[in-house]
């Protein structure tokens, strides 16, 4: 290995290039009545809403920045593709459909919304997305790059979809990933151990994981001084 390579390291963390991502924490998702409930419920998202709480307040104590993602489509589904409409309808909650919270995944209804526990507050980015991925079809990448932000630090729900799904498109764009693993859920638990493995292999392809607890010591360092702003 030459010494180029041997020099090679990540940037080091600071309150002006660290992000903290909210994947989806919506009704539809975590409350009861919404989208999910339909399908498999919706103790899988609840489990982990204390723990990116408390990651939401630290960040928010620190000035971090702090984006929050909603998947939802517009009132004519005219943004949702026929495979989601077919696949949701299979699924036995179609995107579109009347239940308790509003219309299933639609932009604008009560279920859309964010839980009540991590409601964006200030100037916190809000990232509405017609898709899994919070980088296609968004101004995500250009919000953060204009921030300077280098590390993404990611909970939320859906594991295996929509925050696997953005993790891999973050790693695309060269952003160093941290996947904070019991702040992110999915419904089978199976699914969400292979998640967390997947993370870890061929040195971390996908980020680095580290625990709810880890995360909160990254971020009491940066409030150090001299750990930069």
């Amino acid at each position: 290995m030459t010494a180029e390579l041997l020099e090679l390291s990540e940037p080091a963390r600071t309150r002006a290039n660290v992000a903290l991502l909210l994947i989806d924490f919506q009704r539809d998702f975590c409350d009861a009545g919404g989208y999910a409930e339909q399908v498999f419920g919706v103790g899988f998202a609840r489990e982990v809403v204390p723990r990116a709480q408390r990651l939401l307040q630290a960040a928010r104590a620190l000035g971090l920045c702090i984006v929050h993602t909603r998947e939802g489509y517009s009132a004519d589904l005219s943004d949702c593709t026929l495979q989601r409409r077919v696949r949701s309808r299979r699924a036995g909650a179609p995107i579109g459909a009347s239940g308790p919270l509003g219309r299933f995944l639609i932009r604008g209804q009560y279920g859309h919304g964010i839980i009540r526990e991590l409601e964006p507050q200030g100037r916190e980015i809000v990232i509405d997305k017609p898709s899994y991925g919070a980088f296609l079809y968004s101004t995500l990448e250009p919000a953060l790059r204009a921030l300077g932000i280098q590390h993404l630090y990611f909970t939320g729900v859906t594991a295996d979809v929509c925050v696997h799904t953005t993790l891999r498109e973050a790693t695309d764009r060269g952003f160093f990933c941290h996947y904070v693993s019991d702040a992110i859920s999915t419904f089978d638990a199976e699914l969400r151990r292979a998640c967390e493995r997947m993370v870890d292999v061929e040195g971390g392809i996908w980020g680095r994981r580290v625990s709810s607890a880890e995360a909160l010591v990254d971020f009491d360092e940066l409030a150090r001084p001299g750990a930069g702003t």
